[in-house]
């Protein structure tokens, strides 16, 4: 690319996303892409989705454990848009070959009743807000070869997002001890995970706060019936053609995803 601009790098990413094909970072192009810059970035592919027919369904956020930080680099959590084309039901297989190197990691995913509007949100508000309780995954696919990025990079890149699913099982957020659900990841029958919802920045409720604070600055807030992905609560895990990935909280239920060719 001989000059990286928003209109370019949504172009460049929505070629990568189309055709399966990773590339390498933004920044190496583009030294200088700030955060600010990606987030406009990525409202502009999300812009280019829209035109498309695809509709705004949800938040997502990333990298809001401190071990996926780590592992990619970064120091802070980010948020994506999720649209009802990356939406999966429960039992739907996902065709791995349609994507570049799909992962997936298992989420606390919060159905909202009300609209939460920053800034100044509180987890104690945040939770107020929400509907309904769910397990849910979280399929990350980056643009990037290797999932080698900086944080700008992924940001431009709706945080890598590619599919999600939540479970039918909805539970009433209230008793409910998020911080302590503990959950147990699965890959072919084996455990290969634990964790709870402390991962997620201490409580997932802290993960929707900082979403809606985090639009605000944005101008924008989270709307009533969105979905909200609150993180990965493990590292995430390739799916392979004829393997499942599955998930057992203690409250919200089991979800599995299987790959298909």
């Amino acid at each position: 690319m001989s000059e990286w601009t928003i209109d370019t790098t949504v172009g460049e990413l929505l070629r990568r996303e189309h055709g399966r094909e990773d590339g390498a970072r933004i920044t190496e192009g583009w030294p200088d892409l700030d955060l600010g810059t990606a987030y406009r970035i990525q409202d502009a592919l999300l812009a280019r989705k829209a035109s498309a027919g695809q509709t705004v369904v949800g938040v997502k956020l990333g990298l809001t454990s401190v071990a996926k930080q780590r592992r990619m680099g970064v120091d802070v959590p980010l948020t994506g848009w999720l649209t009802g084309a990356m939406a999966l039901t429960p039992g739907e297989p996902l065709a791995v070959g349609d994507f570049i190197h799909p992962r997936v990691e298992p989420e606390i995913a919060f159905v909202m009743g009300a609209r939460l509007s920053g800034p100044g949100v509180t987890a104690e508000q945040a939770m107020g807000a929400v509907q309904s309780v769910h397990a849910g995954f979280e399929v990350i696919d980056s643009r990037y070869r290797d999932f080698d990025f900086a944080l700008p990079d992924v940001v431009a890149d709706n945080a890598s997002a590619c599919r999600f699913v939540i479970s039918g099982h909805a539970v009433q957020p209230r008793g409910l001890d998020l911080a302590e659900e503990s959950c147990r990841l699965g890959v072919d029958g084996d455990t290969v995970d634990t964790a709870t919802g402390a991962a997620v920045l201490g409580h997932p409720a802290n993960a929707l706060a900082l979403a809606a604070n985090g639009l605000a600055e944005r101008g924008l807030a989270i709307e009533p019936g969105w979905i909200v992905l609150t993180g990965g609560l493990t590292d995430a895990v390739p799916l392979h053609p004829g393997g499942t990935v599955s998930v057992a909280f203690d409250s919200l239920g089991a979800l599995s995803l299987t790959g298909t060719h």
